[in-house]
């Protein structure tokens, strides 16, 4: 019998047995660190919406690929890029704006998967898998991708960190010092893509924008210096990730609603600090 003292510990380790959590909760970490630093552009840019979006886009990609029998990332990874790059484009046109391209985009993407849905006459596993999320379903084949995909971002971002903070704050005072902020944002576009693609089986399609978007913006009520804020978002989307896990393994919750579920806590911890001891 576990005494009491013990018992936190073995509660801990219990769920480590299993093979299946070991990698979904790795999984999920990865991606928790991987939202909350690429969240911080979202939300700075005041493109929190674009999650959503481009979650959207990659599910209509997602059903093409099950319908033609393409691989599943080869298929939702070139619609999400291509999906990336048009409403960049789009939003390139000063008439328009960001929103107003995601909206067409994505919604037009999403479309083309319920029609292929609505084809098929019934709501497979696969469609609720991408919707919903379906994190112990991941393969060590996933977590390659993953991983990779967690370098590639990192690698990126490090390399356009200059050009990226600086059009991120001020784009037109940017482009007057020569930095070609067409390309900056497609290739934080391309990165944004990658991100939410390998974030479905972790979020599924109608939570991504969540992880997107909460670490980032808890981090932001902690710190005002851009260094900080990048390496806290990435700890709170990480921390969040594994207490979501064993939330979601002791409570036989979905693994994607336990996670914004306790993200949302941390906000609303990080919101009460912000406002400091006299309330202001």
């Amino acid at each position: 019998m576990i005494s009491l003292t013990e018992w936190p510990l073995a509660s801990l380790l219990e769920p480590l047995t299993y093979a299946f959590f070991r990698r979904a909760l790795l999984a999920s970490c990865l991606v928790g660190a991987l939202c909350g630093l690429v969240g911080v552009y979202v939300v700075l840019r005041r493109m929190s919406y674009i999650g959503h979006g481009l979650s959207h886009a990659v599910f209509g990609g997602a059903v093409i690929s099950y319908l033609m029998q393409v691989n599943f990332y080869l298929g939702a990874g070139l619609w999400g890029v291509a999906s990336a790059l048009l409403i960049n484009e789009v939003a390139q046109r000063r008439k328009l704006g960001a929103d107003a391209a995601i909206g067409i985009v994505t919604t037009a993407s999403f479309a083309v998967g319920v029609a292929g849905i609505s084809r098929q006459r019934r709501f497979t596993r696969n469609f609720e898998a991408a919707l919903f999320g379906n994190v112990l379903g991941i393969t060590p084949a996933d977590l390659w991708m993953i991983a990779g995909v967690a370098i590639v971002s990192v690698v990126g971002i490090l390399a356009l960190y200059k050009p990226l903070l600086f059009s991120t704050f001020d784009e037109e005072v940017a482009e007057v010092y020569g930095i070609p902020t067409h390309g900056v944002n497609a290739a934080f576009a391309l990165i944004l893509a990658a991100v939410i693609l390998v974030s479905m089986q972790i979020m599924g399609v109608t939570l991504i924008a969540a992880a997107l978007v909460i670490p980032a913006s808890a981090a932001r009520l902690l710190t005002q210096r851009f260094d900080r804020l990048l390496w806290i978002a990435s700890l709170i989307g990480a921390g969040v990730s594994v207490l979501g896990m064993y939330a979601s393994y002791y409570l036989d919750l979905a693994s994607g609603a336990s996670i914004v579920l306790i993200g949302t806590a941390m906000f609303l911890v990080a919101w009460l600090m912000s406002r400091g001891p006299a309330g202001e």
